[in-house]
């Protein structure tokens, strides 16, 4: 069959085996397969990505010699089936991309023991296989994946509905996060991006105020809502001295009674936003905890691939909370995939054009400009060597 594959970061389309299913796996039609970014970082860094996940137990990540075949953001059709399997031939599905291989599992797409879905066909886990619900169309299904990511950022955050949300950078994943956030009910999401095409994307994504940070800072636009952060030491100090003063003149109780009562229910805490880092880039980190508000929560969701460095000082002083997140549960994954298909998350708004396995090449350098594209699908029966649209 024909499929796209990288080795030496030389992309190619070629011939590669045929899946066969074992017991307990499927065989599936390859309908649409996402470009993620975690494949733009393969392609160039696959020694470095496998050496770090070999300090963690995992030696089956690709390295840059070895022939891959990308892409773990995928949606088919079942076309043949191993023994044990639940789905039947025809069902259109989605599958969390982890393959078992004997008695190891693989990562799919990122593998040479599981071949992903820049191909014709690809090989799932039928336990870990989806039919796709509500008649939700296959091709957008492909996006369960990517928005199971921000799903989980989401849920790591631990954002109340009344809290802001501020997403820094609307690439595909800071998109995904966006409406996540508001498939989960939070009332007030801050997008903020240099690009105006994608500021254009996080608006049609759901967010409620859009900022170009070359021009305005997210965190003051977040405080000109009314949520009342704190941004400065003076803030702090006055808050302390304040609050016992205020609690000192209630009647009969003790202030550090009446305190602990509030603390227990959550409601000593001083206001704070949840800032999403989705860009990856070297300083960012450092930037966002250098001009976010005090005792702001940071979730790092942008994969950044070279070293970096903060001031743990500052991050101390203001009580940064820094949160890493990688990936999603099975059972967010799942939750996304319902929530697409209910209708309570867009995917469609990260589509910007699709190609055949002949534009795949392509594609990866039309990525590169943020004005122009955020998700790029792939359809292996389409005969595009350039993005066209939905």
């Amino acid at each position: 069959m024909k499929a796209v594959t990288v080795s030496n970061a030389e992309l190619s389309v070629g011939e590669v085996d045929l899946p066969t299913p074992e017991r307990g796996q499927l065989v599936l039609d390859v309908v649409r397969c996402g470009i993620c970014g975690s494949d733009l970082h393969a392609r160039h860094h696959a020694d470095a990505l496998a050496d770090i996940a070999g300090e963690i137990g995992y030696d089956g990540l690709m390295r840059s010699s070895e022939r891959i075949v990308l892409g773990h953001e995928f949606s088919g059709i079942v076309t043949e089936r191993g023994k044990g399997t639940r789905l039947a031939e025809g069902t259109p599905v989605v599958s969390f991309p982890l393959l078992r291989r004997g008695k190891e599992v693989h990562t799919t797409g990122l593998s040479v023991h599981a071949p992903g879905g820049y191909a014709e066909k690809v090989l799932v886990q039928d336990a870990l296989t989806l039919e796709i619900p509500n008649g939700l169309p296959t091709d957008l299904a492909a996006l369960t994946e990517p928005m199971a990511v921000g799903l989980h950022a989401v849920r790591r955050g631990e954002v109340g509905k009344g809290q802001v949300a501020i997403v820094i950078g609307c690439g595909p994943v800071g998109l995904s996060v966006i409406s996540m956030l508001k498939a989960q009910g939070v009332k007030t999401v801050v997008a903020s991006d240099f690009s105006a095409g994608r500021r254009a994307l996080a608006k049609v994504s759901g967010a409620d105020v859009v900022v170009d940070p070359a021009t305005e800072s997210p965190y003051s636009a977040a405080n000109g809502l009314g949520h009342g952060h704190l941004t400065a030491a003076q803030d702090v100090f006055e808050l302390g001295v304040s609050t016992v003063e205020k609690l000192r003149k209630v009647p009969v109780l003790p202030w550090h009674a009446v305190w602990r009562a509030a603390d227990k229910v959550g409601a000593a805490d001083p206001k704070h936003p949840v800032i999403f880092e989705c860009v990856g880039v070297p300083g960012v980190i450092e930037e966002i905890i250098s001009t976010a508000p005090v005792f702001s929560r940071v979730v790092v969701v942008g994969v950044c691939m070279e070293p970096d460095k903060f001031r743990p000082a500052m991050a101390i002083n203001k009580e940064i909370d820094l949160r890493f997140v990688l990936g999603y549960t099975p059972l967010e994954f799942h939750d996304a995939l319902m929530l697409l298909a209910d209708g309570k998350a867009d995917p469609e708004p990260l589509v910007t054009g699709v190609v055949g396995l002949g534009g795949v090449a392509g594609a990866f350098d039309a990525l590169k400009d943020p004005e122009t594209h955020a998700k790029i699908l792939i359809d292996p029966q389409s005969a595009a060597v350039a993005p066209e649209p939905r």
